[in-house]
C-alpha cells in the first residue's frame, strides 16, 4: 500500500489522526514543528518524539514523496522545478525572485482539462488531481532548497497558477491553503496567498462562503461570451455573465478585492473597444476590481497567437485607467525556460506521448 504524505493533513487533522491511536495532544505539535519550523525530512530526525510514535508516523506516511527530476534557472534568476512524483507523472514548480520576496507558483493537477486555446498547461489533458500533500510539499521542495543553498530567506508568497484548475481539485486545494497558512508552521499569510480560476462559478461562491481571506484571481481573457468562448472553451459552461455574479458574490461576503487575468492576443482581444468593454463590463465593481494585463507568452503549438505590440498593451491600459479602471501591465518571468504565465507544462512526459 502506497504511504500518503504527512504534508496533506492540516495540524487539526493530524491531532485528530495522533489522538485517535493514544498519543497526546501534544505530541501534533511536536511532529508539527519538526516538518515546518525544522524541516527535516526523516521522522527519526524528530528527537523530542518517542519511539512508539515515530514508528506509527513511519508505518503510515512519507514525508518526501516527489523527486527531483530536472531543474532549470532562469536568466532573470526564475527556478523551475521539474518534480516526479511516485505515480511516475511530472509536474512543474516555479520559485520567483520578487522585490517583496520570494513566491512559488504550484500546480494543483497533472495536466488540465480546461483547455485554452493559448495556453501550454492545457496541450496534456488531465490525468489526475494531486493530493493535498503533494501540493504542500511542493512548497516545502522549494524552501528545502533555499535551506540548502543557505539562504536565510523563507517562502513568502505562494500563486496556485501553475498546471490545472485548482477549483477543480478545490478540497484538496483548501486543505492545502489551511496547511500553509497555519501560524504554527510555515505562517505564510492570507494576503500572500493568491488562487486562480479560470472561472468555476459555483466554486467561486464555496469559495467565499469559506472566508479564507485568501486572494482570488479570475482568468477573464476577453470582455464577451463570443470572443471568451472563441479562445475558453469553459465559457461554454460558465459564460461571462455567471462569472462576473459570482465574482460580485465573493466581493459582498469578503469585502476583498478581486484580480482579473487578461492575457494580450494580438489583434484578439487588445483593441481600444475591448478595452472600454471591459471598463463596462466591470462597471460598478470597480472598487474592489484590478486587472492585470498579461503579455502573451509564446507556445510553439499555438502559433496562431501572437503577443500584442508594447503599443496595443500601453493604449489598452491607458484606456482602462481613462475609465477609473485600476490595472498594471504585469512584469514577466522565466520566459526563456518556459517557466512564464502560460508556459508550464511537462515536456518531457509530453515529448514520451508523441506530441
Amino acid at each position: 500500500m502506497q504511504k500518503e504524505s504527512i504534508y496533506g493533513l492540516t495540524f487539526d487533522q493530524l491531532t485528530e489522526w495522533l489522538m485517535d491511536r493514544g498519543h497526546k495532544r501534544f505530541r501534533a505539535s511536536q511532529v508539527w514543528d519538526w516538518l515546518y519550523r525544522k524541516r527535516v525530512t526523516d521522522f527519526n530526525d524528530m528527537t523530542n518524539v518517542n519511539k512508539d510514535c515515530l514508528e506509527l508516523l513511519a508505518d503510515h506516511f512519507v514525508i518526501r514523496s516527489l523527486s527531483d527530476y530536472i531543474k532549470q534557472q532562469s536568466e532573470d534568476g526564475t527556478i523551475k522545478f521539474l518534480f516526479q512524483l511516485e505515480d511516475g507523472d511530472l509536474i512543474e514548480t516555479v520559485l520567483m525572485d520578487q522585490k517583496y520576496g520570494k513566491s512559488v507558483c504550484v500546480t494543483t493537477q497533472v495536466g488540465c482539462n480546461i483547455g485554452c486555446s493559448f495556453c501550454a498547461s492545457g496541450l496534456l489533458t488531465k490525468d489526475r488531481d494531486l493530493s493535498s500533500g503533494e501540493i504542500v510539499e511542493q512548497i516545502m521542495r522549494v524552501q528545502h532548497h533555499l535551506d540548502e543553498e543557505g539562504n536565510d530567506e523563507r517562502v513568502s508568497h505562494v500563486v496556485v497558477m501553475g498546471i490545472g484548475e485548482p477549483f477543480d481539485n478545490f478540497d484538496n486545494m483548501v486543505d492545502f491553503l489551511n496547511v500553509i497558512k497555519d501560524h504554527k508552521g510555515l505562517a505564510i499569510g492570507g494576503r500572500h496567498i493568491t488562487v486562480s480560476t479560470s472561472g468555476l462559478a459555483h466554486k467561486i461562491y464555496e469559495f467565499a462562503d469559506l472566508q479564507l481571506q485568501i486572494n482570488l484571481a479570475v482568468s477573464l481573457h476577453a470582455p464577451n461570451n463570443e470572443l471568451r468562448t472563441q479562445i475558453m472553451k469553459i465559457n461554454r459552461a460558465f459564460p461571462i455573465e455567471k462569472v462576473v455574479d459570482a465574482v460580485k458574490y465573493y466581493m459582498e461576503k469578503t469585502n476583498r478585492r478581486i484580480t482579473y487575468e487578461y492575457i494580450m492576443l494580438k489583434d484578439v482581444n487588445d483593441h481600444e473597444e475591448h478595452a472600454r468593454e471591459l471598463a463596462e463590463l466591470i462597471g460598478e465593481n470597480r472598487r474592489l476590481t484590478y486587472v492585470n494585463l498579461i503579455p502573451y507568452n509564446p507556445v510553439s503549438e499555438h502559433d496562431q497567437y501572437q503577443r500584442s505590440d508594447d503599443e496595443a498593451i500601453q493604449a489598452f491600459y491607458d484606456t482602462l485607467k481613462q475609465k477609473g479602471i485600476k490595472c498594471g501591465i504585469r512584469l514577466e518571468q522565466g520566459e526563456d525556460i518556459d517557466a512564464a504565465c502560460g508556459q508550464l507544462r511537462s515536456q518531457q512526459k509530453k515529448e514520451a506521448q508523441g506530441q
